[in-house]
């Protein structure tokens, strides 16, 4: 069937390494390119030979979605697998009515992104090998998608494997002594922890929404992102403005 050509668009350099290392244990895909930013991203797209597009919802400069629509205005022949934090139903269900394949919730496991990969190849197989499909194939397809769904729908909410609920609470108890929104290295400072394991469990509360995460643009360099309680967490603390 040959390779299946992958782009991934994540501006966080760390979770891009480890995405593109989970690409490079699972047969028949191909890294073509990536980008950071939305605006990288069209330009980049434009000119590459592009089956499958692994897209964050929360770029520096604009949603992903807005990626995915300019995609679809542009016919690009291009899949897309969403790969993100944002876990409100409203936008799980915006997104697979744009057209996603699947859809990733940080954190996740290798074994759920290559469940989301082979799941992918058979469709990309099948569109490939044949000039006409029946209803079984049409129906085994749909199959796949609506089991894909629903596993999206039955993990919100649910705690990842490998996260400690005293972990978990030793990284609130920080953001709650702290005055003033904090960066993920912060955190990891004070605990002694590595900022990619303190990023895991701050990007579950974000989902949670027992911590509200901002953005900070900066003249120069990738934009930083903050972290502090959410109000609905009693914590009582303004939100940090941009």
């Amino acid at each position: 069937m040959g390779m299946i050509n992958v782009f991934i668009v994540e501006d966080d350099p760390m979770v891009l390494e480890v995405n593109k290392g989970f690409l490079a244990k699972v047969d028949g895909f191909k890294l073509v390119g990536s980008a950071r930013t939305a605006e990288e991203a069209n330009e980049k797209l434009k000119d590459l030979p592009v089956d499958l597009v692994l897209l964050d919802y929360y770029l520096p400069d604009r949603p992903g979605v807005e990626v995915l629509t300019w995609m679809r205005q542009e016919n690009l022949p291009a899949d897309v697998i969403m790969i993100t934090a944002a876990r409100d139903v409203s936008t799980v269900k915006a997104l697979f009515r744009h057209g996603v394949v699947d859809y990733l919730v940080k954190p996740f496991r290798f074994e759920r992104f290559k469940a989301a990969l082979e799941a992918y190849r058979q469709m990309w197989g099948k569109f490939n090998r044949e000039k006409h499909l029946n209803q079984e194939d049409i129906d085994a397809l749909k199959r796949v998608q609506a089991e894909q769904t629903e596993a999206v729908v039955t993990n919100l909410g649910q705690m990842p494997k490998g996260l400690s609920e005293v972990t978990l609470q030793r990284i609130l108890a920080v953001l709650r002594n702290r005055k003033e929104p904090v960066k993920a290295t912060d955190v990891a400072d004070d605990l002694g922890m590595a900022r990619v394991t303190v990023r895991r469990y701050l990007d579950f509360l974000v989902q949670e929404g027992k911590v509200d995460m901002q953005i900070n643009y900066g003249s120069i360099g990738r934009p930083s992102h903050y972290y502090t309680l959410s109000e609905k967490s009693g914590s009582g603390r303004p939100k940090r403005s941009k």
